[in-house]
């Protein structure tokens, strides 16, 4: 049997495993939720093409409030953990529940493709591919674009990270595509209008803060004396001037300006791994309880898995986040929220990304729940729920709210009560 059947053999027994493991877990009362809906996806991003299927759970007040064309609601983007090999996007089922009824949410929790099938970086092209599905569609689903956050456990909390880092690929691409097509077409523009073109790129390209907002950089008044978005204007002249329409790398304008808007409002990232330049020696080393740390048997298989070819360039920004440049970091969202366990291997590498962050100039809200090894919260136990899980949910949620705006100042929790240490 070649290593690479025996991998898949593997991860599929393991697979089934963890399904009975999470079904033990869902057991303990108060059972969590079940998806609202769902809706399979065609990716885009990953050259390896296939589906990825999204569950969605909503607030109780979803269909009434889209009914009567209320409020739209924030979204969080989840990514469940399982080494980029094992779990589901209903893994997560209590932490959307949370969501959902603390802070108002809709939450949109991915079945990103699995490795050793999909290996580095086929998750992560698929998490892109989320975000941007639920961009685009923001009007049917009623989300309000301004407020989309992305959160993740363990290898989701990973991607917590790089989805956000490769959706600005996405957005420094749409921006080269719109100077590329504004340049071919410039010759057929009136004068002073080629001067704006240029002028709004400048500032595009000095501030992606300001890409994020959905007024025009610059406006050109018509006849009628109203103003109209220079990206309209000229859009319409070189239909007239027989210019070339046709979409730049498969994407439509009408992708290039949802990519454009794309804004992520803030990251919840538990207990994530952020550093593969270590060695599995190295981050067991830093362990506080080694024989509480995560089986061999299972980090081998999921580096097995995911992280090929063998001799990939394990500093990739996509996979380890902690190694992206200050340039790279600083278009993350300002506000973070960090939680790492004190029995676990990530805990040190965390900790570190922490203080990365804050240096690039983050809002970065870290709490290390102590007395846990990684993945605390998904015990199997059917009996009750693993003390402590529900508060730190809803310290998280507390943030969400803050950041979507519903809560206008940052509360200090009870740390002793949690059981944690809470860092600004």
């Amino acid at each position: 049997m070649t290593s690479s059947r025996k991998l898949h053999i593997q991860a599929q027994t393991w697979r089934f495993l963890m399904s009975i493991g999470m079904a033990l877990h869902k057991l303990a009362p108060p059972h969590p939720p079940k998806p609202s809906f769902s809706r399979t996806i065609p990716v885009a991003i990953s050259p390896k093409k296939g589906d990825v299927r999204i569950q969605f759970y909503v607030p109780e007040d979803y269909a009434i409030r889209k009914q009567r064309k209320g409020k739209k609601f924030p979204i969080v983007v989840n990514f469940h953990g399982g080494g980029f090999t094992l779990g589901k996007a209903t893994d997560d089922a209590r932490w959307a529940a949370a969501v959902t009824e603390q802070a108002g949410a809709i939450v949109a929790s991915v079945d990103y493709r699995l490795a050793p099938e999909y290996h580095f970086p086929t998750a992560v092209e698929d998490g892109v591919d989320a975000v941007l599905y639920v961009a685009r569609h923001a009007e049917e689903l009623w989300i309000d674009v301004d407020k989309i956050a992305i959160s993740g456990f363990s290898a989701g909390g990973n991607m917590a990270f790089t989805v956000p880092l490769r959706l600005q690929e996405e957005l420094d691409e749409a921006l080269d595509d719109g100077k590329e097509n504004e340049d071919k077409m410039v010759d057929t523009l009136p004068e002073e209008v080629q001067e704006e073109i240029a002028s709004a790129h400048d500032e595009r390209k000095s501030s992606v803060a300001l890409l994020a907002t959905k007024k025009p950089a610059t406006t050109k008044k018509t006849e009628a004396g109203s103003s109209r978005p220079l990206s309209v204007y000229a859009a319409e002249n070189t239909v007239a001037a027989g210019g070339n329409n046709e979409p730049l790398k498969g994407k439509t304008k009408a992708d290039v300006k949802m990519i454009r808007q794309t804004r992520i409002a803030a990251i919840i990232a538990w207990y994530p791994s952020t550093d593969y330049t270590l060695s599995r020696d190295q981050r067991r080393d830093t362990n506080l309880r080694p024989d509480q740390e995560l089986s061999a048997v299972f980090t081998e298989l999921f580096d097995s898995s995911y992280l090929q070819p063998p001799t990939m360039d394990l500093a990739n920004p996509y996979l380890s986040p902690s190694q992206a440049p200050g340039s790279m970091l600083s278009k993350l969202p300002n506000d973070i929220v960090l939680f790492t366990c004190e029995w676990d291997m990530l805990r040190e590498e965390g900790q570190k990304f922490k203080d990365k962050l804050e240096a690039v100039g983050k809002r970065v809200y870290h709490r290390m729940v102590l007395g846990v090894p990684h993945g605390w919260d998904k015990a199997p136990n059917p009996l009750k729920v693993t003390p402590g899980v529900a508060e730190h949910y809803k310290d998280a949620c507390r943030e969400l709210r803050r950041v979507f705006g519903g809560t206008p100042e940052f509360e200090r929790f009870d740390d002793k009560k949690r059981g944690s240490v809470w860092a600004r």
